[in-house]
């Protein structure tokens, strides 16, 4: 049976050396909450990092048979590769940039040659246990390399790939030295999911101006089939944060911090320590409230939380520093005998006293500089079974996408924070009780179960999509299937291609004019009466008719604005308007004159902008820029945009080549089809054709095509053999 395989950096659950031996700690993450669902069930299985390095077989043994009672399969890394892949490249270059922290961001190569040995040491794990038929599902920074080498390895697999902190906008993606390989890493997943549509729309732009692929309404298509991005984002256990709020142990704690605190009103803060998390603001903006309103001494605690991170890194311990600092000044000046303004905690807490603390907080700030998601305020939420609080909650967290009801902030904006602190601390019971059912609401129905089934399903949609587009390459036994076929009939309909079919691409393309043995084919092709050969071409009609015209072929010219008849006349196949040209030209004209190499070719109805000759970085972000601006202005004056091979091409909406040789097939008897294209223009064509029709894709991409060839060569060979 098929197994559902998850990929994350750590596992669910933490080994630990104890004097009694190996200890097993589990985590209390939200992640490892919602895949409970799938991992513990048949054969399914997590593999990451247990949380510490191993030297010896015996333990590296022991462990791997203990956590597979668990549906756990580990990874070991070396200390140097925890330094170097973890510590290194994870967290000092991608963290920092993918936070807008890019001038903290190291560029070292030894840390990205860990990375990359790290991200192969994970896909070796996973070819230990992957079968034909599995989903897999990879998590988050530590692991974008990993699609597209599983897709190495298995090319038919269903892979979904799911980043849990932001993804940033191109203009700071691009700094990355890496950052096409990084690209091409993630684009080895089917489904490609962020917290948030900013971060999808950020990852679409990088994937758009650094890769060079066509996007559109969320997908990516890269030649081989259709890659999705979307935005889920991620809830919580809403049902386990609000049973706890309500157990014994829970009350017992409340009833603790109740006493202790008499009749402070609380402001709560829970955060890592780390510099995304805008904690010295925070402080400075705590600072700043309480000079500024004096009628709150006394009467309000700030209870800070920072859980201990990384604090033997220079930075972090820099930032720990200057949290003790603030804290110890803000004490110092306002402290009285019987109030403390902050109470600072830097530990982790149990959940059961976090439950306690959410539960007695009137006020939850969470104001992070940049985050995915951030679950603290949503598990607040949960918590809040009296309904009455207020969430105080940065524009830059994922979460503030979802909590519309929540007091937006700014957290660059020391004074905005101020004034919210106190309209929080001033807003009526019926206010919070209203804002808060609406944000329970939401967390409730949103969580975490919520967002595994989603990704889930989407990955089956888009897989099942895929595999409707999947394309087979032409067999001995189908070639012989289509001869026989072929032979049977007497009525046979060629539709046929030029560029990049009958002929190879050149990079002059006049220079693209049939040899002789094309010709000969042509000719052999064209004696028997049964045959009839349709040249079905986006070029102009005067070309081909000097290229082919002494043939008895007939034509179908500019993706079916004109057609002629076997030494017939030319016939436009409806009336049409070129007037649209003069809008269009001058855009054209324009990205001529800042795109050396590249040129303008004007048929009747229609302009192409061919880039063939250009460097290929500066051409796929012209024609990114000049397709985009072509589809805003198409939209307007019945235009369509078509991207081909190495050309943009805008022509009358009302032609192309599925609607010309439909009306083709209507109007001429015919017991056999042939239709051979290779490029997007030709997929219209494809999709015309009856379910009998032998259609042949040339190239290897993802197509409507039946069958596909691997190049110009082949379709030579086929065609002669019909001879």
């Amino acid at each position: 049976m098929p197994k559902t395989i998850i990929i994350s950096n750590r596992l669910p659950i933490k080994v630990q050396r104890t004097e009694e031996g190996l200890a097993y700690e589990s985590s209390e993450g939200g992640l490892a909450t919602g895949l409970g669902s799938i991992y513990k069930q048949g054969d399914n299985v997590w593999i990451g990092w247990p949380g510490t390095y191993f030297e010896e077989d015996s333990e590296k043994k022991q462990v791997r048979q203990d956590l597979h009672q668990q549906s756990m399969h580990p990874v070991y890394l070396t200390e140097g590769e925890i330094r170097d892949f973890y510590e290194g490249f994870s967290n000092e270059t991608l963290w920092p940039t993918f936070h807008y922290f890019s001038q903290y961001a190291v560029y070292e190569d030894t840390y990205w040659e860990a990375y990359q040995r790290v991200n192969q040491k994970f896909c070796e794990a996973v070819m230990e246990l992957a079968s034909a038929g599995d989903t897999i599902w990879v998590h988050d920074y530590q692991l974008l390399l990993l699609p597209a080498m599983l897709r190495e390895q298995m090319p038919e697999s269903t892979i979904g790939f799911f980043q849990h902190i932001p993804f940033p906008s191109f203009e700071v993606f691009r700094l990355l030295p890496w950052r096409e390989q990084l690209l091409q890493g993630m684009l080895g997943a089917d489904l490609i999911g962020f917290h948030t549509y900013d971060d999808a729309r950020h990852f679409l732009s990088s994937v758009s101006r650094i890769v060079g692929l066509n996007t559109s309404q969320g997908l990516i298509d890269n030649g081989f089939r259709n890659i999705m991005v979307d935005a889920f984002p991620m809830g919580i256990d809403y049902d386990k944060y609000a049973s706890l709020a309500t157990s014994e142990e829970t009350h017992a704690k409340i009833a603790e911090y109740r006493e202790a605190l008499q009749e402070q009103r609380i402001i709560l803060s829970i955060d890592r320590l780390d510099y995304s998390k805008g904690i010295p603001q925070r402080l400075q903006a705590f600072e700043l409230f309480l000079k500024e309103n004096p009628d709150f001494h006394g009467k309000v605690t700030l209870s800070m939380l920072v859980v201990p991170s990384r604090d033997q890194v220079e930075m972090y311990k820099q930032l720990k520093e200057t949290i003790d600092e603030l804290v110890g000044r803000i004490n110092s000046s306002y402290r009285t005998i019987t109030w403390t303004p902050i109470q600072y905690f830097y530990r982790s807490f149990p959940i059961e006293e976090l439950s306690a603390l959410y539960s007695v907080a009137d006020i939850a700030l969470v104001t992070p500089m940049r985050d995915g998601m951030n679950l603290v305020c949503k598990e607040y939420i949960a918590s809040k079974v009296d309904r009455k609080g207020v969430l105080i909650l940065s524009e830059m967290a994922g979460a503030s996408r979802e909590l519309a009801d929540a007091l937006l902030i700014n957290p660059n904006d020391l004074g905005q924070m101020v004034r919210t602190i106190r309209e929080a601390l001033l807003m009526p019971e019926e206010e919070q009780i209203t804002r808060m059912e609406h944000m329970q609401e939401i967390v409730q129905r949103y969580n975490i179960h919520h967002w595994v089934s989603i990704f889930m399903n989407r990955l089956e949609y888009i897989k099942e999509k895929q595999k409707a587009m999947a394309t087979e390459s032409l067999s001995k036994e189908e070639s012989a299937q289509l001869l026989e076929s072929f032979k049977k009939s007497h009525q046979r309909m060629l539709f046929l291609d030029y560029d990049g079919t009958l002929s190879p691409f050149k990079k002059d393309p006049n220079a693209a004019f049939p040899d002789q043995e094309l010709l000969e084919t042509l000719t052999c092709l064209t004696q028997n009466p049964e045959n009839q050969v349709v040249i079905v071409s986006g070029r102009d009609r005067h070309t081909l008719e000097k290229w082919l015209g002494h043939l008895p072929v007939a034509f179908i010219a500019e993706h079916g604005v004109w057609s002629r008849e076997q030494n017939g006349q030319w016939e436009m196949l409806q009336h049409l308007s070129d007037s649209w040209k003069a809008e269009v030209r001058p855009i054209l004209e324009l990205h001529v004159d800042r795109t050396p190499g590249s040129f303008i070719e004007e048929k009747d109805f229609s302009l192409v902008w061919h880039y063939r000759k250009v460097d290929r970085t500066l051409a796929e972000l012209r024609a990114r820029e000049l397709s985009n601006y072509l589809l805003f202005i198409a939209a307007n004056i019945n235009l369509q945009v078509m991207e081909g091979d190495k050309i943009v091409e805008i022509k009358n909406v009302e032609v192309n080549k599925g609607v010309a040789t439909a009306r083709w097939l209507e109007q001429h008897p015919h017991d056999f089809i042939l239709s051979i294209g290779d490029d997007r223009t030709d997929e219209d064509m494809f999709q015309a054709m009856p379910k009998e029709a032998f259609s042949i894709k040339v190239g290897n991409e993802r197509s409507n095509a039946r069958f596909n060839v691997d190049g110009s060569n082949d379709v030579r060979k086929l065609l002669k053999s019909l001879c």
